[in-house]
């Protein structure tokens, strides 16, 4: 019900959009967001849409996130990018999450397939 694009290799500095495309029925209605895994490295919390945008500390200032009903569409725009940015992206959506829970994956409902981003300095 998630599919995922975007990815790709840029040098620190570069900027990348991910877009991540949900069937209609999860769309309008469900919290989405973006997690991210390092290799070695635990999946860690990106930046999620409710009624507003969060962001991970990390990538406060840096990344935007948004949403587009008409298209099922949440996008990731990915500004000033670190080597400490290269994970594999993935997005998600769930409809029973709440503020406190959502930097936590185990809330989410559906997951995408990931997308790579390498950042190369």
């Amino acid at each position: 019900q998630l599919q995922a694009s975007g990815g790709g290799s840029v040098q620190a500095g570069g900027s990348l959009r991910l877009s991540c495309t949900a069937s209609r029925q999860t769309s309008s209605r469900f919290v989405m967001g973006w997690f991210r895994q390092a290799p070695g490295k635990e999946r860690e919390f990106v930046a999620a849409f409710m009624w507003r945008e969060y962001y991970a500390d990390a990538v406060k200032g840096r990344f935007t996130i948004s949403k587009d009903n008409a298209k099922n569409t949440v996008y990731l725009q990915m500004e000033n990018l670190k080597p400490g940015d290269t994970a594999v992206y993935v997005c998600a959506a769930g409809s029973r999450i709440i503020q406190s829970q959502l930097g936590v994956d185990a809330a989410y409902d559906y997951w995408g397939q990931g997308t790579q981003v390498t950042v190369s300095s």
